[in-house]
């Protein structure tokens, strides 16, 4: 039995000098991918991330699943509705004359309701005919009809209500509390007044994302975006469809991080410390400080070595976070939608798995002593 483990230490103790190679381990140390880099086949270009290359990542193409939607800037609008097809007015026409030909006997008013809108934007009045309020305001239709009338029936007086059709009303699809058609109270309805209405953003969602589809468009922007920046609260108009999602935009989290996993973006914005802070930060007895690495492929028509673009498609941008120009590089670097962060182990783990090794084998030794 002594014979035995006398074999194992002297075997472990053997090994103690492949501490300066690599044993197996969940990721690569940084200083592979470097060997890598400088290999005339390696299929990949290797950035080192400081203050002087930020300007000139930042001018590279966008890269990942992110929708590159615009938005429409908000302006002030009227505090009137127009009248579109579809609509509907109610019309109440007073009449004091005894022999009217709108009121019978000891009747004073009579009340027309629900009058919809053509398509032609007319709607038919008795004795007069068809009368175009396509466009109008309540105020400029209801003189319309006066006008038209009082040849008929020269003591009528007309009164016009609008209850909004759906070219007057908009879509609320989801991400809110009460998903609905609303109708627009007037020309100045904007998106911020349309949620508000709807009960406000679910507080589940992720970094919500507002879309507005107007026609065969789609705009969109974040809520967080919406709300630093008023002057972004666009109009609405009739027939717009609205809805709130979460953000659908990932990075991936590999090797001696806190966690390995699918991270969505919490915010616009995501820097490199930002994903590492989501990431579960750095694994203390593992992983080396001076090779974080961002694993980014590019579309073959970005490769455009400079400024305009990377050297080849696939990059692996590296950052050392024990210098003070790393840190705020970090803080400045932006994470693109699929990019892969990973934490490489520090080569010193090798040593201390031999040292580990070494240290249950002298318990083994101890316990047998023991026997």
């Amino acid at each position: 039995m002594r014979h035995f483990l006398f074999v194992l230490a002297a075997a472990s103790l053997a090994l103690l000098p492949a501490a300066c190679g690599r044993l197996p381990g969940g990721s690569p140390a940084s200083e592979e991918i470097l060997t890598q880099s400088s290999e005339p086949d390696a299929g990949f270009a290797l950035y080192q991330v400081n203050r002087a290359f930020l300007p000139t990542v930042a001018q590279w193409p966008a890269t990942g699943k992110q929708e590159r939607l615009s938005w429409i800037r908000g302006h002030q609008g009227a505090r009137t509705q127009i009248i579109q097809s579809g609509d509907r007015l109610t019309l109440r026409i007073w009449d004091s004359n005894d022999n009217s030909l709108l009121t019978a006997v000891d009747q004073k008013v009579i009340q027309l309701q629900d009058i919809k809108v053509a398509a032609n934007g007319t709607i038919f009045m008795p004795y007069v005919g068809n009368v175009n309020v396509l466009g109008l305001t309540p105020d400029l239709a209801r003189e319309e009809m006066q006008r038209a009338i009082e040849p008929i029936v020269p003591s009528a007086q007309v009164q016009l209500s609008m209850t909004e059709g759906r070219n007057n009303s908009v879509d609320l699809i989801s991400g809110v509390a009460r998903p609905n058609t609303y109708p627009m109270p007037d020309r100045n309805y904007t998106v911020m007044g349309l949620i508000s209405a709807g009960g406000g953003i679910s507080a589940s969602l992720n970094n919500p994302q507002i879309r507005l589809v107007r026609g065969h468009h789609i705009y969109g922007t974040s809520i967080d975006n919406l709300l630093n920046n008023p002057q972004l609260d666009t109009l609405l108009r009739g027939g717009d469809r609205v809805f709130v999602e979460e953000d659908e935009r990932y990075f991936l989290s590999f090797g001696a991080t806190g966690r390995e996993d699918l991270h969505t973006f919490t915010k616009d914005e995501v820097s490199a410390m930002d994903a590492m802070s989501i990431s579960g930060g750095f694994q203390d007895s593992r992983a080396d400080p001076q090779g974080l690495l961002i694993l980014r492929e590019y579309a073959s028509s970005a490769v455009a070595p400079g400024t305009r673009g990377p050297r080849q498609q696939r990059v692996v941008f590296t950052l050392d976070l024990t210098s003070a120009d790393g840190l705020f590089s970090a803080r400045t670097f932006q994470i693109q939608p699929g990019d892969l962060v990973m934490a490489t182990e520090s080569p010193i783990n090798d040593a201390l798995t031999i040292s580990n090794i070494i240290g249950n084998f002298f318990g083994v030794f101890s316990a047998a002593g023991v026997i």
